[in-house]
């Protein structure tokens, strides 16, 4: 059975989802995050998994769920982050970050049969979900982060070293105010769409008050 990780940061005012202010303030932006980081801990949770592992940047909070070893990210650049989690894992694991709320139990359902690893493209080039049967981290070190090719260059370092790889579905990122309205749109039920319908009233009653 696969290690379930999840890459992220403690949801901290000024810390996460910058992208989000404006329109929002860091605050709320803060508490998109952690109901984000809360939908996603919870599908990881109910997907078969021989181990769960949150790879932290700070401290644990009332987001995370029972049942997680909860391990501090390494020093240095996203991919020398992203290649220390593989590092820590000695069978089959997938890897995904906290940017997808949408995410559900069934995508993270990942079985190593008929390939070497599992690649979930994001809709802004970059990628959702990086899979590998046996765990390298030299397969990460080096590929440029955050840019619109970072999926591509990506998936080409998993061809050119011989892995056969199966291509999960795309989803979209939570960057901006806009990617949270449509990926809110898409899982209506879950807990960042009930904190954003919560965060668009309080700013329409501060704007009623001005």
């Amino acid at each position: 059975m696969t290690t379930l990780l999840v890459i992220a940061k403690e949801p901290r005012p000024g810390r996460v989802k910058t992208r989000l202010t404006p329109p929002y303030t860091p605050e709320q932006a803060a508490a998109l995050a952690a109901a984000a980081l809360t939908d996603t801990l919870r599908a990881v949770a109910a997907a078969p998994a021989s181990r769960r592992m949150l790879v932290l940047d700070g401290r644990p909070g009332p987001w995370l769920p029972p049942g997680f070893d909860v391990v501090p990210q390494c020093a240095g650049g996203l991919d020398e982050r992203l290649a220390a989690a593989f590092a820590a894992c000695s069978g089959p694991a997938l890897l995904i970050g906290m940017d997808t709320p949408q995410v559900t139990p069934e995508l993270l359902t990942v079985e190593p049969d008929g390939c070497d690893a599992w690649f979930g493209p994001a809709e802004d080039g970059g990628f959702w979900a990086l899979g590998l049967a046996a765990p390298d981290p030299a397969l990460l070190r080096g590929v440029p982060m955050s840019r619109s090719d970072t999926g591509a260059v990506q998936r080409a370092r998993l061809v050119a070293a011989g892995l056969r790889v199966r291509d999960l579905p795309p989803l979209r990122d939570v960057d901006t105010a806009t990617d949270a309205e449509a990926v809110a749109a898409t899982a209506p039920h879950g807990r960042f769409a009930a904190e954003l319908a919560r965060v668009r009233g309080e700013r329409a009653r501060a704007g009623v008050r001005r």
